[in-house]
């Protein structure tokens, strides 16, 4: 996570260069390689291409990293090596705040979550990913009776405060409020000493070859630790999530059981899913 500093300076500005602008970086962001990706990444939604000459004066690094985090991007089908450099492959979704995400494809977040509920049994230990449509999940989930949940959402945990049949646990950690989700280091750890029966994720893509995808470094490597813990992974989101690809993956789609979504999803991933062994429940 960046400290205080960072927060109050920009992480990059943009100099002159002889013959186009680039991007300079402070010297962490050149050493870390998600950081380094996430602006390479930048640079090629700008700017449609990238060379690596520019890049290794830019970021400060070899040649050889440069192409290692281009084969990387490649291989989320993000770009496309070309010699010297990469074009733009896919634009990755653009990533909104919790509040502006609570706007988007309401109805079928509500059907999703009510569904999901039907899979929570008396006795389940379970764990809720932040976001908004587990956030109808948690909605649907008050009146349940004996089940444990496990959260990084704020939002969710407060959802589930008060209800009575639920037991609550929320990790600790640093809350990114972007997203209302707690995550870092503490949350990683809390989750050792637990198994669950199911985990509920909210995800930004859903791609049949690359898996499932978050904007976010810290918020991937929780979704990863809590697929570790748990016995079944059960996948939640809308139809627009299919075919986009963010920076970060939490896990192959081989690792998951279910996904619950809604009737817009296309023929191409019902098919998909099927032919990969994962329940499809797809709502009204």
């Amino acid at each position: 996570m960046r400290g205080r500093a960072a927060a109050t300076r920009p992480p990059c500005r943009r100099r002159r260069s002889d013959k186009l602008w680039i991007l300079t970086v402070s010297e962490t962001t050149m050493r870390n390689t998600s950081q380094r990706r996430e602006t390479i990444l930048q640079l090629l939604v700008r700017d449609g291409a990238v060379q690596v000459t520019d890049l290794v004066e830019a970021l400060g690094v070899s040649a050889v990293t440069i192409r290692s985090d281009l084969s990387a991007l490649e291989a989320q089908g993000l770009a496309t090596r070309s010699h010297g450099g990469a074009t733009l492959t896919r634009t990755p979704p653009t990533e909104h705040t919790i509040r502006q995400k609570d706007a988007i494809n309401q109805e079928q977040k509500e059907r999703i979550g009510a569904r999901a509920a039907q899979l929570v049994q008396p006795g389940d230990n379970i764990i809720i990913d932040s976001g908004t449509t587990t956030i109808s999940l948690a909605r649907h989930l008050r009146e349940a009776e004996g089940v444990t949940v496990m959260t990084n959402g704020l939002n969710i945990a407060w959802e589930l405060a008060d209800a009575p049949g639920v037991d609550l646990i929320l990790t600790g950690g640093l809350l990114r409020k972007q997203s209302l989700s707690i995550q870092g280091t503490q949350a990683e750890a809390c989750l050792q000493a637990y198994n669950f029966d199911k985990l509920f994720l909210g995800v930004d893509g859903l791609d049949l070859q690359f898996g499932v995808t978050t904007h976010h470094e810290a918020e991937a490597s929780l979704n990863h630790k809590m697929a570790e813990r748990a016995k079944k992974i059960i996948v939640v989101t809308d139809a627009s999530k299919f075919g986009r690809v963010s920076l970060h993956r939490i896990v192959q789609l081989e690792r998951v059981h279910t996904v619950i979504t809604d009737a817009g999803i296309s023929q191409e991933y019902r098919e998909g899913l099927q032919k990969l062994g994962i329940e499809l429940i797809i709502t009204d």
